[in-house]
């Protein structure tokens, strides 16, 4: 009587017994595919969560538009670009202009962060102002804001030392995050710093009700300025938006699936050359060749369940860490790429497992018999 490998429970045991009889050879095909899918999963999640959440801090400064000079990139602190704080007495003078708010937008490349050069009154009209957790606004030229998360991640209270663009400041206030960037100090002192006297970065502006219009009305005034409404600049800051990421986030994809696919391959294969007695011995007793190829890719799929699980696992973990330990690193784990990342370890390691499957359900049981 043909043995039927795919009937009920023996056909689940028979692929746990396989696994389990050569467990450092399985062990690591699992962690190839789980290393795959949190490599996906991290590599997009950070580029995601970061740029999603550079757009919720630009959305919660409170404005409507956003003027910024002809050769500026939308990422603010990676443009050079500056225009005349004069600019802002014509912007004001537009219909429909309700508030401008000059901002001087500097990188502190010692410790990557981006820091707010503002005027303070005008930046804190724009929205309901500045939520203080603790202390009060900046009175001084070496006092500075913080935004929570920073505070958190370097134990800063107000009063606090920091050093921002190679000065010492002192923190006067701890403020809720969402309005931009992490440290706000006064628009004159960045100047000073920056070397950019009497120069801004950007003007961001609330209009007194019809977006649309007062943008158009500015354009008129300033053609060659880059004006951009708040809305339409959150739909530029998607991942995949900016062609610059692809690029990246496609090599990263790729390396997770080379990954999977060599280790299951050479996995595989080696098991089957291991088992090629067993294979005959099954092929003898009756089991087809569609028996056999669905033996070694129930056991690859099998190696794939654990390694997603393993993988997703370590995914949620290392955010949960990182969470606390880094506050103010963002990342976004979405469901579309949670999907992408399942389906990719599948395709892989299925690939990966064909060829030594297929060679397995072509040998011939007599010599399989015969092999020492």
């Amino acid at each position: 009587m043909p043995v039927r490998l795919y009937n009920g429970f023996t056909w689940w045991r028979l692929l746990w017994n396989n696994l389990r009889a050569r467990p450092v050879r399985s062990a690591l095909s699992v962690i190839a595919i789980a290393l795959q899918v949190f490599l996906i999963l991290l590599i997009v999640g950070l580029t995601t969560g970061v740029i999603s959440e550079w757009a919720n801090r630009v959305e919660g400064v409170g404005a409507d538009l956003m003027v910024q000079p002809p050769n500026s990139s939308i990422f603010f602190a990676f443009s050079s670009a500056v225009m005349q704080e004069s600019v802002g007495d014509a912007i004001a003078k537009v219909e429909g202009v309700d508030e401008v708010a000059p901002v001087l937008i500097v990188m502190d490349t010692q410790n990557f962060i981006v820091i707010y050069g503002i005027d303070y009154p005008r930046f804190n009209a724009l929205s309901k102002g500045f939520l203080f957790r603790a202390g009060r606004p900046f009175e001084k030229p070496d006092e500075a804001l913080a935004d929570d998360l920073v505070a958190q991640s370097r134990w800063l209270r107000v009063g606090s030392k920091a050093i921002l663009l190679g000065h010492e400041f002192t923190i006067s206030g701890i403020v809720e995050h969402g309005k931009g960037a992490r440290f706000f100090m006064p628009l004159r002192t960045a100047q000073d710093i920056a070397g950019a006297d009497k120069r801004v970065s950007i003007f961001y502006v609330r209009s007194t009700g019809d977006t649309e219009r007062t943008r158009a009305e500015i354009v008129k005034v300033l053609p060659n300025h880059r004006v951009r409404s708040v809305a339409e600049y959150l739909t530029l800051m998607n991942s995949s938006n900016l062609p610059e990421l692809k690029p990246f986030i496609r090599s990263m994809v790729g390396l997770g699936v080379t990954i999977s696919f060599l280790v299951v391959l050479l996995t595989v294969h080696t098991m089957v050359l291991e088992r090629t007695r067993e294979i005959g011995i099954l092929k003898a007793l009756g089991s087809s060749r569609m028996d056999i190829l669905k033996l070694i890719i129930g056991e690859t799929l099998l190696m794939v369940a654990l390694g997603i699980a393993a993988g997703l696992s370590s995914t949620y973990v290392v955010c949960a860490v990182l969470k606390h330990t880094a506050p103010t690193l963002a990342i976004k784990i979405t469901e579309d790429w949670i999907f992408k990342a399942m389906l990719l370890a599948v395709v892989g390691a299925v690939a990966g497992a064909l060829y030594p499957a297929y060679r397995a359900s072509q040998s011939d049981p007599v010599d399989a018999l015969a092999y020492e």
